[in-house]
C-alpha cells in the first residue's frame, strides 16, 4: 500500500470562466482524517468535486494521484470504482428509482462487494437498522420527498455498504438537527472502524468534529490552502473564526 492515498500537487481548476482552486497541495495518507475548513465561498467544496471528478469543472494545472495511479483525466465513475465516494452537501432526488435497487445497482459495480442476493437484503437491511432507518424508506424513490437528515442517512448507508478508500464529506452537517446529527456521527465512526478508510471532512462547522480522532486540519481562502495543522487548530478557528487567515488567502501561499 502507498504511503499517499491521495496525493495533489499543484493543482488549478475551476469553471470555464474563471479559476476556483489556485495551486493546491495536499496529501492524505491511508487510514488518517482530515478536516478542509474555511469561510463560504472559499473553494472547499469544488476541491471536493474536483477530487472525485465532476465534469462541471475543468483542471487547468497539476495532477491528482489516487492510491499509486493517477486519476487527473479520469471519470467520476472510473474514480468512484477507484475508491472514492463523495457525499453530496445537498442530495439530489431521483424519481422512478427505488432506494433499494439504486444501492444494488451500485454495489454490483464492485466484484469486492459480490453477494448473494439474501446476502445483500440482509447486509442493507443491518446497515438501515444501525442508522435508524425504516426499513421502509428501501421501497421509496431515492431521496424523493426524504428530509435533509434522511438524505443524509441514505448517504451514510451507501457510505457503510461501499466501504470506499477515501470518504469525501461535503457538509454532511449542514440543516442537521442533533438527532440527525448523532446518527450521522456514529456512521462516520463505523465506517472508520469497518475498513480504516480515510476521510476528508469539509465543513466550516465544528460541531460534526467533535466525535471525531481529527489528524490534520487544513484551511481553504478564496481558493487556497492557507494553513494546516493538527487536531488543536479546530477550538482556534471556532474561537477567532477564519478572519486571522484572511490576509494569508489574498497572496501567494
Amino acid at each position: 500500500m502507498t504511503d499517499k492515498l491521495l496525493d495533489i500537487a499543484g493543482l488549478c481548476a475551476g469553471t470555464e470562466d474563471a479559476t476556483i482552486l489556485h495551486d493546491i497541495d495536499l496529501t492524505l495518507a491511508p487510514g488518517t482524517t482530515h478536516v478542509l475548513m474555511g469561510p463560504n465561498g472559499a473553494g472547499k467544496s469544488t476541491l471536493g468535486h474536483v477530487i472525485m471528478g465532476d465534469p462541471t469543472y475543468r483542471t487547468s494545472a497539476g495532477t491528482i494521484s489516487f492510491d499509486g495511479a493517477d486519476v487527473t483525466a479520469d471519470t467520476a465513475d472510473k474514480r468512484s470504482l477507484a475508491g472514492i465516494f463523495l457525499s453530496y452537501q445537498a442530495p439530489v432526488e431521483v424519481p422512478g428509482v427505488p432506494l433499494y435497487s439504486f444501492l444494488r445497482t451500485i454495489a454490483g459495480k464492485r466484484p469486492e462487494l459480490k453477494m448473494t442476493s439474501r446476502q445483500f437484503r440482509a447486509r442493507v437491511g443491518e446497515l438501515a437498522q444501525q442508522l435508524d432507518m425504516d426499513s421502509s424508506y428501501l421501497t421509496r424513490e431515492l431521496n424523493v420527498g426524504f428530509s435533509g437528515g434522511e438524505k443524509k442517512k441514505v448517504e451514510m448507508l451507501q457510505l457503510l455498504l461501499l466501504q470506499p478508500k477515501l470518504a469525501i464529506l461535503d457538509e454532511t452537517d449542514s440543516g442537521l438537527d442533533v438527532d440527525a446529527l448523532a446518527v450521522v456521527s456514529r456512521g462516520i465512526e463505523a465506517y472508520r472502524a469497518s475498513c480504516d478508510g480515510t476521510l476528508l471532512v469539509i465543513t466550516h462547522n465544528t460541531r460534526i468534529l467533535e466525535r471525531l480522532d481529527v489528524d490534520r486540519t487544513h484551511v481553504m481562502v478564496k481558493g487556497r490552502l492557507v494553513a494546516e495543522g493538527g487536531a488543536d487548530l479546530i477550538p482556534k478557528i471556532d474561537r477567532e473564526g477564519f478572519e486571522q487567515f484572511e490576509q494569508t488567502g489574498d497572496g501567494d501561499r
